[in-house]
């Protein structure tokens, strides 16, 4: 028997078919998910998918471990979807042998943005979407394996590791990873992990420094492999992910918690990496002073170039973005769209590198938001500062040489600012205008601030330690993102706190109080009581 349901895609809805009680349904960035009560007597559920105007020969069925018990509900995710319209179909077996089924109506799948350095045309790749098309279907023979609290240790891959084609099965997700590390086996590889999946869940699988490692056989290894969560919850917990020699990396949807030193670490050699929707949390305290929250929440480091960081909501983050370490040459990365919940600084901290920051929301800043030294470039528009304390910064001038200085020792960087919005800073001094919280001054500045997004910031501007100009970066170079790719400043609140961060902005609430979390930078012990104590929902995956 079936029949229709009506739906309101993202929130609550209630409809039966024969005792079948579907609850919520949505659609999101190029995957979809629906809910509905157990039903009685059931022993099994199927689900499948289809784009809304095909017919019904359409339909595809989705893995099994997609589908997932929680207390009241089961839920099931269809990912690698193209935007555009697609229905479910649940199919409920009973132990008799009879079934039943319920199709939905319409449900609409949005597009990823992808923009940005990592899918620059002068990039070595091109493209950051690792086993995915541009499109977001899956690439043709896409590999996927499920990551699950029960199967990290025991999920098997059969790996090429020689020129000769021959293949090794790999056990547990460490393995993988190393006979993947050979350089042989290039096939599209999508690892999706789902629920909670603690450091224990992950004992074996880790570096002894607490990372599961990506790594490719050398510097810029084509890869073609996507990392991702599944669903609103999946979260990695008491762990981190260190990259190395990729090439054609994605990293998304996942929320990660109390790692053991940085979040998600670029750390050598990596390009046309694109790190989006994630969640990142506060890390394991390290033994610096200035560690309590961890330390990097995603940095990009050591030749690691064409990088992507876009829609991640950093919560309370200490300090959010290391950009550049000990690199001595020009590297390009961009981030837009991140939500800078209450975090303390780095938003990025910028090292030689050309880098573009757009559309991003500094939402209650304690020290500072870009910082530039060393040279670096940073083109900064249409980004909303709200209540940050010194939204731009170059070392040894302008606003770090107020007191006894803020930031750094190191030479300093230059900043072209257009077009941004900035409500309640202690500090900002423009070379060319007065429209920072002081007189523009021409030596001794934070940022020059462009009247057209085009302008060229004349080489006159030089920084006072080291002598450095602009480069101009943003008018010389395939950006990866153009104007019509940017959100005017207004719009920027509202797209950020709806969109950055995991599906449906996950599993985990919070709400910062701005009267005192603006300017705090020491650690939210309730924020971390809460996060000691989080714990999945999920009861089982599969089918029943």
């Amino acid at each position: 028997m079936m029949k229709k349901w009506e739906t309101i895609t993202g929130t609550s809805i209630s409809a039966k078919a024969e005792g079948i009680s579907l609850t919520e349904s949505g659609g999101w960035f190029e995957s979809a998910y629906l809910k509905w009560k157990p039903v009685d007597k059931a022993v099994s559920y199927q689900v499948l998918v289809k784009s809304a105007g095909a017919g019904d020969p359409a339909y595809v069925q989705i893995d099994d471990t997609l589908i997932r018990k929680y207390p009241s509900y089961f839920r099931a995710d269809a990912l690698g979807l193209s935007a555009g319209q697609y229905t479910f179909k649940l199919e409920v077996n009973f132990a008799n042998g009879s079934s039943e089924t319920i199709v939905s109506e319409p449900i609409a799948v949005k597009a990823n943005s992808r923009t940005g350095f990592a899918f620059s045309g002068e990039s070595p790749s091109q493209t950051g979407s690792g086993a995915y098309e541009e499109n977001g279907a899956l690439k043709n023979g896409a590999q996927i394996v499920y990551i699950t609290a029960a199967t990290a240790k025991t999920v098997t891959l059969d790996v090429i590791i020689n020129n000769s084609g021959k293949k090794q099965t790999a056990t547990g997700i460490g393995e993988i990873m190393t006979l993947r590390q050979k350089g042989y086996d290039k096939t599209p590889l999508i690892i999706r992990f789902i629920g909670q999946i603690t450091g224990e869940d992950m004992s074996g699988q880790l570096n002894s420094s607490g990372y599961l490692q990506v790594k490719g056989k050398s510097a810029y290894t084509e890869m073609n492999m996507t990392l991702e969560g599944v669903g609103d919850d999946a979260t990695a917990y008491g762990w981190g992910i260190l990259v190395r020699n990729c090439k054609n990396l994605e990293i998304r949807n996942l929320g990660i918690m109390l790692f053991p030193d940085d979040g998600i670490s670029l750390d050598t050699s990596n390009c046309n990496v694109w790190i989006h929707h994630n969640d990142i949390f506060y890390g394991a305290a390290g033994s610096d002073a200035d560690q309590a929250k961890g330390d990097g929440s995603i940095d990009v480091k050591n030749a690691s170039t064409y990088v992507t960081v876009s829609y991640n909501h950093f919560w309370d983050s200490g300090k959010c973005s290391l950009c550049g370490m000990k690199d001595s040459e020009e590297f390009f990365v961009t981030y837009h769209h991140n939500w800078y919940d209450h975090s303390d600084s780095r938003h990025p901290r910028i090292r030689q590198a050309s880098v573009h920051i757009y559309n991003n929301y500094y939402d209650g800043i304690a020290k500072y938001g870009v910082g530039v030294t060393n040279g670096s470039s940073a083109f900064v528009e249409e980004n909303y500062f709200r209540h940050c304390k010194y939204p731009m910064m170059s070392s040894l001038q302008g606003t770090d040489t107020l007191g006894k200085g803020t930031f750094s020792s190191e030479n300093g960087g230059i900043i072209k600012a257009y077009h941004n919005r900035i409500e309640q800073a202690d500090s900002l001094i423009y070379a060319n205008t007065n429209h920072g919280t002081t007189s523009g001054n021409e030596t001794s500045f934070d940022a020059y601030e462009a009247s057209k997004r085009g302008e060229i910031v004349p080489a006159t501007y030089k920084t006072m330690a080291g002598n450095t100009s602009y480069n101009n970066f943003d008018t010389l170079k395939d950006l990866g993102a153009n104007q019509a790719d940017i959100d005017d400043v207004t719009a920027v609140e509202g797209i950020v706190t709806k969109d950055a961060g995991r599906m449906n902005q996950g599993d985990f609430t919070w709400k910062f109080n701005n009267e005192t979390d603006d300017t705090s930078y020491g650690l939210n012990s309730e924020l971390m009581s809460k996060i000691r104590n989080y714990k999945t929902q999920l009861i089982s995956v599969g089918v029943k």
